[in-house]
């Protein structure tokens, strides 16, 4: 055990920096926790799909929607998804894959959703620009 020390007092940043490394990956997990949902890639939100049977709960709007989206998404903007959250009550027990533009309204999405009960959340990293650049299937209204 001496030797430890004795290695910490010889390479005290070297030690200084393993500790931020440590508390930056356990501040990002709590706050992962704390927000209720966890980002997965696209390859593990088609998982989620093929296996789980995952809802994929699209929250942009109208006209980004009707561009182009993932197969059999549910689609409520996120504008409108407060007042419309007893619509997916049923879907509940269900992982949810929230997904947006680039990520950012799902994010806020999902914590909505958490709030309201619902504890299987998912949001798409990188939101559709990342599930279109990755060549994943969209279909288009």
């Amino acid at each position: 055990m001496s030797d430890f020390w004795v290695f910490v007092g010889n390479h005290a940043l070297l030690f200084s920096a393993l500790i931020a490394v440590l508390l930056l990956i356990a501040f990002n997990e709590l706050k992962r926790k704390a927000l209720g949902f966890k980002e997965v890639p696209p390859s593990e939100a088609t998982r989620l799909i093929n296996r789980e049977d995952a809802l994929v709960l699209d929250v942009r709007d109208d006209d980004d929607f009707e561009d182009g989206h993932i197969v059999n998404a549910t689609h409520i903007p996120f504008a409108l998804l407060d007042g419309r959250i007893d619509e997916l009550k049923e879907q509940q027990s269900k992982p949810i894959i929230l997904c947006c533009q680039n990520g950012q309204q799902s994010a806020r999405a999902a914590s909505l959703l958490s709030k309201h009960g619902f504890t299987s959340l998912y949001k798409l990293g990188g939101g559709m620009m990342t599930w279109k650049s990755d060549q994943m299937p969209v279909v288009s209204d």
